[in-house]
C-alpha cells in the first residue's frame, strides 16, 4: 500500500542518495577524494575497535570524529565557497532560462569562433570544459586567468611561441580558470599512433572525469572531442556544433527540471 509515510520516506531516501551523488561527482578528480579515502579508513578503525573492545583506540578515534567536522570545514573551506557562489550566481530564483539560453549560445559561439581560426591555420589548441567532476588538481598546474571566454582570447591563448600555448586551457563556470595547465595522459593502445600528446592528454582527461575537451590538430587541422573515455575526432563544424548544442543545451535543460515540475504542481498536474 502506497501511504503519505511510504512515499515521504522514499523522498527522504532520494533527497540523500542525490546529495551522497553530487558529492561524490564534485569531488572527483580533486584531492578531497583521499580526505574522503581517509575518512572511510577511520570510520573502519571505529568499528574494528567497537567489536575488539579496543577503548582506547576507540577513545581516540572519537575524538578524531568530534573535531573532524571543524577540520573538514577548514578544509574544504575553497570547494564550500565555490559552491556557495555557484547556488548565488544560478537561476533558482527567478525565470532566467532565455538569459541561460542566451549565455550558452555566447560560450559556444566563442569556442566556435576560435575553433574555425586555429583549424584553418593547423593551430594545435587543447581546451577542457569542467563539467560535474572537479578539476582541481589540474587547475592548479595552470597559470590562473579568470577570464571571461572569448574567441579571440583563446586564439591569442594557443598562437604558437607564446608563454601560455603549451598546455591546455580549462573552463570553469562559463571561465577560463587557467591556461597552460597539465592533463593527465592516457595509456590506452586504442588511441590511434597518428594522435599525438593533446590527443592522449583530451582522452586521459575524460578517463579520470566527466570534463568535455576539444583538441585541434597542429598537424592537420582537424577537430576532436572527448568525453567519458571516448574519442570522437574529424569533426567538421556542423559536427561539432550539433554536439556542444546538443550537451550544453541539454544540461541547462537538467538544471531547470525543478522549474517545470513546480510549473506542473501549480496547474494542478494538468496538461492544459
Amino acid at each position: 500500500m502506497i501511504s503519505w509515510q511510504n512515499l515521504a520516506n522514499l523522498i527522504d531516501i532520494l533527497v540523500v542518495w542525490l546529495f551522497i551523488y553530487r558529492l561524490i561527482m564534485i569531488v572527483r578528480g580533486t584531492k578531497a577524494v583521499q580526505l574522503l579515502n581517509g575518512i572511510l579508513v577511520i570510520v573502519l578503525i571505529k568499528a574494528v575497535s567497537y567489536y575488539l573492545n579496543l577503548h582506547t583506540v576507540s577513545y581516540i578515534v572519537d575524538m578524531v570524529i568530534n573535531w573532524g567536522v571543524v577540520v573538514l570545514v577548514v578544509i574544504f573551506q575553497p570547494e564550500i565557497r565555490r559552491a556557495l557562489e555557484r547556488i548565488g550566481r544560478s537561476q533558482f530564483f527567478d525565470g532566467g532560462s532565455h538569459q541561460v539560453q542566451e549565455e550558452t549560445d555566447h560560450f559556444i559561439n566563442a569556442l566556435d569562433k576560435a575553433i574555425q581560426y586555429m583549424s584553418k591555420r593547423r593551430i594545435g589548441a587543447l581546451v577542457s570544459i569542467q563539467m560535474n567532476t572537479g578539476l582541481e588538481d589540474y587547475i592548479e598546474t595552470g597559470i590562473p586567468l579568470d577570464a571571461d571566454v572569448t574567441g579571440e582570447l583563446l586564439i591569442n591563448i594557443f598562437i604558437p611561441n607564446t608563454p601560455l600555448h603549451d598546455g591546455a586551457v580549462i573552463i570553469r563556470d562559463n571561465k577560463i580558470a587557467v591556461a597552460a595547465a597539465y592533463l593527465p595522459l592516457s595509456e590506452s593502445n586504442m588511441i590511434p599512433k597518428e594522435f599525438g600528446t593533446r590527443h592522449r592528454a583530451a582522452v586521459g582527461i575524460s578517463e579520470v572525469t566527466d570534463a568535455l575537451t576539444i583538441v585541434v590538430s597542429e598537424e592537420t587541422g582537424e577537430v576532436s572531442i572527448t568525453k567519458n573515455s571516448q574519442l570522437i575526432h574529424g569533426l567538421n563544424r556542423d559536427d561539432y556544433l550539433k554536439y556542444l548544442h546538443a550537451h550544453f543545451d541539454s544540461t541547462e535543460e537538467q538544471k531547470n527540471w525543478w522549474k517545470q515540475a513546480l510549473a506542473f504542481i501549480q496547474k494542478g498536474g494538468s496538461k492544459k
